[in-house]
């Protein structure tokens, strides 16, 4: 079978299971098993494919078929200006949470030699997106989870920043290191009663990276209270949160002797990100 007739028949299967982008996922599968780019697969769609790939290519739709992320599947997703290694130990990394790297970088930016604290490192998508842009600044990323903290050293070393990152197994109350002159974190922040009605692909995510506690604000709590001792005097907390949970999150911010500098809105216009200030 050629790639062209396979690329019809995975993307009807997908189809026949309601996956919208069904085309564009066949394609990004066929580049995997196959090892090459979406231009050679255009160029070269009347070229025989073997056996073994071909089975390797349906083995992938059928897991896509059943809602797999994509980014699971390919063992990749691509954030910022770089691609990260992911697995389904780690949050894969989204859009919507670049909003924390452009304020993070507006804030930054005449700024020199800063410390960074990532709590709840996870593939290290966050921390080391602006270690990338910000040449002289030192990051720490802590998670509870080994699993986790493997996948951000096979980024560090991926990205040439473990010489400017360093890696903790620990969760948030226990940590006692350093003192930060910026703290970021994306903790889990969605109420445990609404995980099951999350869509199907968000199920494969890891539920430690979801369960926000019975309120969604749990973790939230914990992650704002450590950081107040763990933050200089006027450094930067900045936190991406739920939609719904501005006013909610700016009272405990507010509560552990932080000021809201601002809270910015994601790509769907609903609040998303806020920095806040230690007073």
């Amino acid at each position: 079978m050629d790639i062209k007739s396979a690329l019809r028949k995975g993307t009807s299967i997908l189809l026949d299971n309601n996956i919208k982008s069904a085309k564009l996922d066949s394609e990004i599968l066929m580049s995997k098993v196959i090892d090459k780019e979406k231009k050679f697969i255009i160029l070269n769609s009347h070229k025989v494919i073997s056996k073994k790939n071909l089975d390797n290519f349906y083995l992938l739709i059928q897991e896509r078929a059943k809602r797999k992320p994509i980014a699971y599947l390919t063992k990749k997703k691509f954030f910022w200006k770089h691609e990260f290694e992911v697995n389904e130990n780690v949050l894969i990394p989204r859009p919507d949470t670049e909003i924390l790297i452009e304020q993070i970088l507006e804030i930054t930016k005449n700024r020199n030699k800063l410390r960074i604290l990532d709590i709840g490192i996870g593939s290290g998508s966050i921390l080391m997106s602006i270690l990338l842009e910000r040449k002289n600044f030192f990051g720490t990323g802590i998670d509870l989870n080994k699993k986790k903290l493997q996948i951000s050293t096979i980024n560090s070393h991926k990205l040439r920043l473990y010489n400017r990152l360093k890696l903790f197994k620990s969760n948030i109350d226990n940590f006692n290191l350093g003192k930060y002159d910026l703290i970021v974190s994306n903790p889990p922040y969605i109420k445990r009663y609404n995980l099951k009605y999350l869509d199907r692909d968000i199920s494969f995510e890891p539920k430690q990276a979801l369960d926000g506690g019975l309120d969604g604000l749990s973790e939230i709590r914990k992650v704002v209270c450590k950081s107040s001792e763990l933050i200089k005097r006027k450094g930067y907390l900045v936190l991406e949160i739920g939609f719904d949970q501005k006013n909610k999150v700016t009272k405990i911010l507010q509560k552990n002797g932080f000021y809201i500098k601002k809270v910015f809105k994601d790509l769907s216009n609903q609040d998303r990100c806020i920095v806040s200030i230690k007073i």
